[in-house]
């Protein structure tokens, strides 16, 4: 009897990974994709792996601006990734302070777990593309392939060498070629 693979998803991380960093982004009009995000997304959705963002928003419960804001803002990255032809599976996020000790701020897995139970997947048989330590940590505590991205802090992080993900690029378009590799092996 044949095994049936597992499907198999990235998982993304949004501010300085997918769009330009932007603290505490609020403003919809402010929503920029990195560039060669759409068609890197584009290329892995083709290779017949889904796309979910993952993303801390701790300027929910800091009061800086609410889920209406959040939503808008997502609104229109769905839109700027539709017209590059990629959609997003999910979106993920987690609106808690790091003093609150919630399960699903990254670095903790929460996000993660909460995905693959609503889109069933596997994160082990995955990826996780991110800029942030806390983005490595996620991708490694779920068994997922971590990829640190140049962008946002990414080179910064990279720089200071505390960071151990499986690979480095440039940019998620780096990525693509590393996880076909990967997805052939």
């Amino acid at each position: 009897m044949k095994t049936i693979p597992a499907r198999r998803v990235v998982m993304l991380d949004r501010d300085g990974t997918v769009i330009k960093e932007c603290h505490y982004l609020s403003e919809p009009g402010q929503v920029e994709l990195l560039p060669g995000v759409g068609e890197g997304l584009r290329q892995l959705q083709e290779m017949g792996l889904g796309l979910v963002l993952l993303t801390n928003q701790s300027g929910i419960n800091r009061g800086y601006f609410g889920w209406e804001e959040v939503e808008r803002v997502h609104q229109v990255l769905r839109e700027l990734l539709g017209a590059e032809g990629v959609e997003l599976e999910g979106i993920f996020v987690c609106p808690h302070r790091p003093e609150e000790a919630c399960g699903c701020r990254k670095p903790e897995p929460g996000l993660a777990h909460q995905a693959a139970q609503e889109l069933g997947f596997d994160p082990k048989a995955g990826f996780l593309i991110g800029d942030k330590a806390c983005d490595i940590d996620v991708g490694k505590r779920v068994g997922a392939q971590t990829f640190l991205v140049r962008t946002g802090y990414g080179a910064q992080l990279e720089a200071e060498g505390d960071i151990r993900p499986d690979f480095v690029v440039d940019d998620i378009p780096g990525a693509v070629p590393v996880i076909a590799e990967q997805i052939a092996s």
